[in-house]
């Protein structure tokens, strides 16, 4: 199976590109097609990306082209990753959806133009708005959001952390919207080899007081705290007052401090959840995950998109795993089902 890179040059897709081949997602007959925007240096960079990535991977690589149309390509997958990142004048997602519109308006023309069948997987943020935007060209059952397991990965990292165990160990996922309104499913966490009654005082401390219901305002007011002592130059007691917060917390705005202590990105975190999505599809593997796709209606009454259990294929995602989640879940997965709805109306 062919793959093409919509924004291969800008970090993460640069990351993705890397991590596909050194990886070897992508058989040596495959090709990997580098796709930027037309004109100006984007378009001039896929050469100097291409060549790099040859002399990195010589070895091992695919064929590797450069393009400006995926609609040119054959790519059975498609990885979006174009358009801007937060900024500190781009921090609210309704400013970010209105720089990004654009350029999700064209990738999906350029969707709807391919002549073959393709699985899309979208990161662009907001990824919600990418999502059902790019729908309009793929099958619904056909496009998956990889933050959903973005921000599983990072919600176990820190779950493991508590825990003093590795990451692999803990079975744990965020579903709701990529944002103030993740929801952490504390009721299905799973950690073989840790009892029970430790798991349970662990979730129970961080949980303690507080009520799932008020997560999104705890994210924005954490979040809030946090970036400001980073604009301050305090970016030691900025990571010192993330790590006192719950598991969850941390979960959600650790990226923001990443991303505005490291060059302006998370290009590692990203692209290795991208990728491990990639392996998926390309790989023919079924295997229940959290993402973001655009449901009808099938589970918990959402028509829209949000991030919830799925089974994932070759093909992109065959149906949506029901999750026997608790009643505080349930309603803050319908709260943030609502709250992508607005999102994406207004934007």
């Amino acid at each position: 199976m062919d793959a093409a890179i919509i924004g291969a040059t800008g970090s993460c897709g640069r990351q993705v590109a890397a991590q596909l081949i050194e990886r070897g997602s992508l058989a040596e007959s495959a090709t990997l097609h580098l796709i930027g925007h037309a004109g100006g240096r984007h378009e001039s960079e896929l050469w100097g990306l291409r060549a790099d990535l040859r002399d990195a991977f010589a070895d091992r690589a695919p064929m590797i082209e450069v393009g400006t149309d995926v609609a040119q390509t054959n790519a059975g997958l498609v990885i979006m990753m174009a358009g801007a990142t937060v900024t500190r004048e781009t921090s609210d997602r309704a400013v970010l959806a209105a720089t990004n519109r654009k350029i999700f308006a064209e990738a999906t023309a350029g969707l709807a133009r391919l002549s073959n069948n393709t699985t899309v997987i979208v990161q662009s943020n907001p990824v919600e708005l990418a999502l059902q935007m790019l729908s309009e060209a793929v099958p619904r059952h056909c496009i998956l959001g990889a933050a959903a397991w973005s921000d599983s990965l990072r919600f176990r990292r820190e779950l493991a952390a508590d825990l003093s165990v590795a990451r692999p160990m803990v079975h744990a996922q965020m579903w709701g919207q990529h944002g103030d309104h993740l929801v952490p499913l504390w009721s299905t966490i799973e950690v073989p080899g840790i009892s029970d009654q430790r798991l349970a005082d662990v979730i129970g401390l961080a949980r303690q007081n507080r009520s799932l219901a008020d997560l999104p305002a705890e994210i924005i007011a954490a979040r809030t705290r946090a970036l400001s002592l980073i604009e301050s130059g305090d970016v030691v007691d900025s990571y010192q007052f993330i790590q006192g917060q719950p598991a969850d917390i941390r979960a959600a705005i650790k990226p923001f401090f990443t991303h505005f202590t490291a060059g302006h990105t998370t290009e590692l975190a990203t692209a290795h959840a991208v990728v491990d999505l990639a392996d998926m599809v390309l790989g023919g593997h079924r295997r229940a995950i959290p993402a973001q796709v655009l449901l009808d209606g099938e589970h918990w009454g959402i028509h829209g998109v949000a991030a919830v259990g799925v089974l994932t294929g070759p093909t992109g995602w065959s149906q949506v795993i029901t999750e026997d989640i608790a009643d505080d879940e349930r309603a803050a997965l319908s709260q943030a089902a609502k709250a992508i709805s607005v999102a994406n109306s207004l934007q």
